[in-house]
C-alpha cells in the first residue's frame, strides 16, 4: 500500500497534464506515492502523447496510465484513478494545477497531525502567487437569492449565507473545498463510498463535502501546502460565466442534482424561487437609475434542467 496516490484526469490536455505529473513526481522524492492519469476518452492523440512521455521516464517511474473506454466526466475519471491503486491518501489534482515544492511533506503531515479531517484542502494559487478562493459555505435558497439580485443591501444581510469564503478562512466556516486540489484520507473513502458519478462535471466536490460532513468527518485547511491552478485550462464554464455567456447543460443538471441531495425534494424549487426573486430584486435598481446586473444567458430556463427527474441519468443533459 502507497503512502499517497495521486489521480489525475487527462481530457486533451497533453502539455498540461505533463507539466502537473512532472511537479508531483518532483516533490514526490523520498515519499511512498504513485501517480495515476486516467485518460477520459480524450479521442484527439493525447493520450498517444502521455503514454510516450511516460515510457520515456526512467525505470521504475511511480506513473500508470489508465484509458477509459468512455468520458466519464470528473468523479468517474477519479474514482478510476482512486481505485488503481491502495493508498492512505488520494490526492485529487485537476490536470490544470501543479503542486509547488514542499506541498506532499506539508500536507501529509497535516494529515496526521488532523486524524479527524476525512479532506485536507490547500492552499491554492494563481501562478503569480495570489491565493485563490478555494474553500466555501454550501449553496443554499439564501445564496441563491444573493447570486439572482447581484444587490449590495441584499449581499450585506444575506452575508452569513455567502457561499465563497475570504482566504484564508476560519476553520469553523469551511464547509466545501475545491477538488482542483484535494487530499482525501482513504479511511474516509471506504466509509462513505467514491464521488457521485451522477454528476458529470461541476459540483461534485461540494456534494462529496456534503457527504464527508453528514457523517463527521471534517475539512482541514493546510495553508503550508501550496499548488497552483491554472484557472480554466481544462474547461470552459469559468470562462463562460464571466462573459455571461449560456452555461452548458451539464453545469445546471449537477446544480439541480446537488439541491435534491442536500436539501431534500423541494431543493432545486426552493432554489430557484429564490434566485427568481433576487432578479425581481436586481430588476428594481431600475427605480434608482441604476442598470440591472445581467445573469448568464437563458439561465432563466437552463436552471429548471433534470427539475422533475433530478436524480435521473446524466445523459440526458447530453453530457
Amino acid at each position: 500500500m502507497h503512502k499517497v496516490v495521486v489521480s489525475i484526469i487527462n481530457y486533451r490536455t497533453a502539455e498540461m497534464t505533463i507539466r502537473c505529473i512532472q511537479s508531483v513526481l518532483d516533490d514526490l522524492a523520498g515519499i511512498d506515492g504513485h501517480v495515476v492519469v486516467v485518460d477520459n476518452c480524450s479521442g484527439d492523440g493525447s493520450v498517444e502523447t502521455i503514454a510516450a512521455w511516460i515510457e520515456d521516464l526512467p525505470d521504475g517511474a511511480p506513473v500508470s496510465l489508465v484509458r477509459s473506454a468512455t468520458n466519464s466526466g470528473f468523479s468517474g475519471g477519479h474514482n478510476q484513478g482512486i481505485g488503481a491503486r491502495k493508498a492512505e491518501f488520494y490526492l485529487v489534482l485537476n490536470s490544470d494545477a501543479i503542486v509547488r515544492p514542499g506541498f506532499f511533506s506539508a500536507i501529509l503531515a497535516a494529515a496526521e497531525t488532523h486524524p479527524e479531517a476525512g479532506l485536507l484542502a490547500p492552499c491554492i494559487e494563481t501562478d503569480d502567487g495570489e491565493p485563490q478562493v478555494s474553500c466555501f459555505r454550501f449553496p443554499s435558497p439564501a445564496s441563491e437569492m444573493m447570486r439572482g439580485a447581484q444587490s449590495g443591501p441584499v449581499s450585506r444581510i444575506l452575508a452569513g449565507h455567502q457561499v465563497a469564503l475570504s482566504m484564508p478562512p476560519r476553520a469553523d466556516q469551511i464547509e466545501w473545498a475545491s477538488f482542483a486540489c484535494i487530499l482525501l484520507r482513504a479511511r474516509m473513502l471506504a466509509r462513505i463510498g467514491p464521488m457521485d458519478e451522477g454528476y458529470f462535471l461541476y459540483f461534485e466536490d461540494v456534494e462529496y463535502c456534503w457527504r464527508a460532513r453528514q457523517a463527521g468527518w471534517r475539512i482541514a485547511y493546510v495553508p503550508e501546502a501550496r499548488s497552483v491552478h491554472y484557472r480554466g485550462g481544462s474547461g470552459p464554464v469559468k470562462a463562460l460565466a464571466r462573459e455571461r455567456k449560456r452555461l452548458p447543460p451539464y453545469y445546471y443538471a449537477s446544480r439541480t442534482r446537488l439541491f435534491r441531495q442536500t436539501r431534500g425534494v423541494f431543493g432545486p424549487f426552493l432554489a430557484n424561487a429564490a434566485w427568481f426573486s433576487g432578479r425581481v430584486i436586481a430588476r428594481l435598481r431600475v427605480l434608482a437609475g441604476k442598470s440591472v446586473p445581467p445573469s448568464n444567458a437563458h439561465e432563466a430556463r437552463d436552471i429548471w434542467i433534470n427539475v422533475l427527474s433530478p436524480l435521473g441519468d446524466r445523459r440526458e443533459t447530453g453530457a
